[in-house]
């Protein structure tokens, strides 16, 4: 394995840096608080990240996209993305945490996931873009569930991020292409291992979709991502997922079993870091019978309107957020989609 890739990874983990960026001829990059900032001076030469590509599984004559894990010298593990871009190999490297950290410490809504969480049964959604923190949100739900209460949980991940050490209750990882084929695959046969709680890593086709909700109704708590950007485009992509023939069956079942999705984006604070903004919904009363009809500017409208504190749309958190001086209100206004509306919001005009 090369010394320089090596070195490369020791600074970004010394940095903090949440990504690593290789690739043949160029100068590798990482991110450090959102930000992207050049690491070393020289080129990543062929051989080494054609090495590198081998340690991680792969042929870099013959294979092409590739998903995988890397475990560097000082033990810090990485998600890796491997690809091909104009002829050329690169290497995307997500630094996975090891330590799980306590809900509290997070910024959630941790009163309304710790009871999402207590359900017997039902799927809970959390979604956002990549790098949001969605695997953190759901490690950490698990663990105060580990810590609180005695279940069997199987996870179902690509890659497995977090170890988890099985304290009050048991734990079953399985990996997607090492310990099963897929995801679908690999949640149909959780069903026979007796589970009380699955987390699905990603829900990413209809046959995914449609298993997840069933595990659901047969008495499971299934914890989901998606990589959706807020609650109408979560409801709205799980929708435009089922067969326009199965479409009327799965949303009556979807709003039956939905708990609540939880919607989750990382921004710079107005300090230093990231700071953690969420929009909620919880599935009750008239929010069920939206879903099931596909109302989805209805359940929008609904949200905003504040009558349930267990819901929340990002506007309000963002205003909430720039007002407490926890994000600049300029960062807060790009974020919120309509500045003007955002603006109307800070001024206390609704």
């Amino acid at each position: 394995m090369s010394s320089m890739i090596e070195a490369l990874i020791k600074a970004a983990f010394e940095n903090k840096a949440s990504d690593i960026f290789l690739s043949e001829g160029s100068v590798a990059r990482m991110k450090v608080n959102g930000q992207l900032m050049i690491a070393g001076d020289d080129p990543i030469e062929k051989e080494d990240i054609d090495s590198f590509w081998k340690r991680c599984g792969a042929d870099p004559e013959y294979d092409g996209d590739r998903d995988s894990s890397y475990v560097a010298h000082n033990g810090v593990r990485f998600r890796v993305n491997l690809h091909r871009h104009l002829g050329k190999l690169g290497a995307v490297l997500r630094q996975i945490n090891t330590e799980i950290p306590d809900l509290e410490s997070l910024g959630l809504p941790v009163d309304i996931l710790t009871k999402w969480v207590m359900a017997p049964a039902g799927i809970i959604l959390i979604t956002g873009p990549t790098g949001s923190g969605k695997s953190t949100t759901l490690a950490s739900s698990l663990e105060w569930l580990n810590q609180n209460t005695a279940k069997h949980i199987v996870t179902i991940e690509d890659p497995i991020e977090y170890l988890f050490e099985s304290k009050k209750s048991l734990f079953t990882q399985r990996e997607v292409h090492t310990d099963t084929d897929s995801f679908a695959r690999g949640l149909r046969s959780s069903l026979r291992q007796a589970p009380d709680v699955i987390l699905l890593g990603e829900i990413r086709d209809p046959e995914t979709a449609q298993i997840a909700l069933q595990a659901a109704e047969t008495g499971h708590l299934v914890l989901a991502t998606l990589h959706s950007a807020n609650v109408s485009e979560t409801v709205e992509r799980l929708t435009n997922l089922f067969p326009s023939e199965e479409r009327e069956s799965q949303l009556q079942l979807l709003s039956n079993m939905l708990i609540g999705i939880c919607c989750q984006i990382l921004l710079p604070s107005a300090s230093d870091g990231l700071f953690l903004v969420t929009e909620h919904v919880e599935n009750t009363g008239v929010v069920r019978n939206y879903i099931r009809e596909s109302r989805i500017p209805e359940i929008v409208d609904f949200v905003g309107r504040g009558d349930n504190p267990n819901n929340k749309l990002f506007m309000h958190a963002l205003v909430e957020a720039a007002q407490n001086g926890n994000l600049t209100p300029e960062i807060a206004s790009a974020a919120s989609g309509n500045e003007s509306d955002f603006d109307r919001a800070m001024r206390g005009i609704s």
